[in-house]
């Protein structure tokens, strides 16, 4: 990939640890071949024959990574929210996922998605689309079109699912091989990723067709994991020999650093260590726990106990796509756990969501999510001036003033991906 060098020149901010952000007024960020160079007070004189882009007065922040959200579900996204988790899916979620059988409806719904998923503040995703082969090659067509960087799975269900959702165990594995032979390597920023929905929908034979695949086209995973009472219930009955969850998955290996696991609402001291030492991350999605009525996740124990972890907007278990609102979320949501459940773990601070929406998901696709020497550079650069307050704010309020309200006046003026420009 042919990547641009530039200069942007204005108010920037990103990330140096969880709790710390650096913030430099009417600065230089050099982008050399995609890749960040590194944030300068004063230009330095080996830059300056790079092309300028003069954002003065804007904000200029990583970009953001989803790394959960299905976007068969964008469809219907604010319907349903006041429903839990198991009757939500049987109403909303089983039923439009099966129209994507028909590619004309999956054409129009995901053109719909993209389109929108372009514009946010998203610069990578990690994406669930259904079984469907044709209509799952069709959104990674979408997407790769877009700039973005995303990883895209065909869905795996062969058990406990309506009947035009389910596969049998030797037609979902025949189905994830063909499709992973056809796309890996087709794109060049659109990956596969094997996706068995969780483990009450995908039998233990099939769960070990999956990992050979992963294996044999060495492709990252992504599930879904304690998210409801319910569920983990269900899954006691169904996988008695496992010693919790997410054992379900990683006694087929299918746990590690190249995992997703979303939600994590329940996990147990076993549970959360499993994830820990295996380098597994967790998809923590505030807004789509609240309104399914799951719980809330522990997110400061896991920041406490290393636990890779980034955000997710699951869509459409969460409304909205806005990276933002799910920073916003994940801030409110801790601070209700730690008042109402559990006052020894604090709420997390606006720092802290900041960190895990660029660089605890970049993490996933790299050295991604800041601006240090050597990340790969995706940038957004914010306008904040429909933002209007008397006050004098320094760079990091503004920031954390746009978390919350960049729905009412806030724009991303500009938009760049591994140095490219998106929008």
């Amino acid at each position: 990939m042919v990547a641009n060098s530039f200069v942007l020149a204005g108010d920037i901010c990103y990330s140096t640890s969880p709790t710390q952000v650096s913030c430099t007024r009417d600065g230089y960020l050099v982008c050399i071949d995609g890749v960040s160079a590194g944030v300068f007070e004063t230009l330095p004189d080996a830059y300056a024959s790079l092309p300028r882009l003069d954002c003065t007065g804007q904000l200029i922040v990583p970009g953001m990574s989803d790394i959960h959200l299905h976007a068969p579900q964008y469809a219907f996204r604010g319907i349903g929210m006041d429903l839990e988790l198991i009757d939500w899916l049987d109403s909303h979620a089983f039923p439009e996922e099966a129209h994507y059988a028909d590619l004309a409806y999956a054409e129009r719904a995901y053109g719909i998605f993209v389109e929108d998923l372009k514009r946010s503040a998203t610069t990578r995703a990690v994406v669930f689309a259904t079984l469907h082969v044709p209509a799952t090659e069709l959104l990674m067509d979408k997407l790769e079109q877009t700039g973005l960087i995303t990883y895209v799975g065909k869905v795996n269900m062969d058990r406990n699912s309506p009947d035009d959702l389910r596969e049998t165990r030797e037609e979902s594995a025949r189905a994830t091989r063909v499709w992973a032979e056809r796309t890996a390597g087709r794109y060049a920023r659109t990956r596969p990723i094997i996706t068995p929905r969780f483990t009450p929908s995908v039998s233990d034979p099939l769960m070990a067709d999956l990992a050979a695949i992963r294996e044999e086209f060495d492709l990252p995973v992504q599930s879904h994991l304690s998210e409801n009472l319910s569920e983990i219930d269900w899954v006691r009955e169904l996988c008695p020999w496992s010693s919790c969850y997410a054992d379900a998955y990683g006694h087929f290996g299918l746990l590690g650093p190249q995992t997703i696991m979303a939600h994590c609402v329940h996990s147990g001291d076993e549970e959360i260590e499993l994830l820990r030492a295996s380098g597994t991350y967790v998809a923590h999605c505030p807004q789509s726990n609240a309104y399914l009525a799951s719980g809330i996740a522990p997110a400061r124990r896991y920041l406490e106990r290393g636990v890779n972890m980034g955000l997710g907007t699951d869509i459409a278990g969460g409304a909205s796509l806005s990276m933002f609102r799910c920073m916003a979320d994940a801030v409110a949501a801790s601070k209700l756990r730690w008042r109402l459940v559990d006052q020894s773990l604090a709420p997390l601070t606006a720092q802290e969501a900041f960190w895990l929406a660029t660089v605890g998901g970049g993490s996933f696709f790299g050295q991604v999510g800041s601006f240090a020497p050597g990340y790969e550079l995706d940038a957004l650069v914010l306008d904040d001036a429909g933002i209007r307050t008397p006050h004098e704010l320094g760079i990091w309020e503004r920031v954390e003033r746009y978390i919350y309200l960049a729905e009412e006046g806030g724009a991303i003026a500009r938009k760049f991906v591994a140095g490219r420009v998106v929008i």
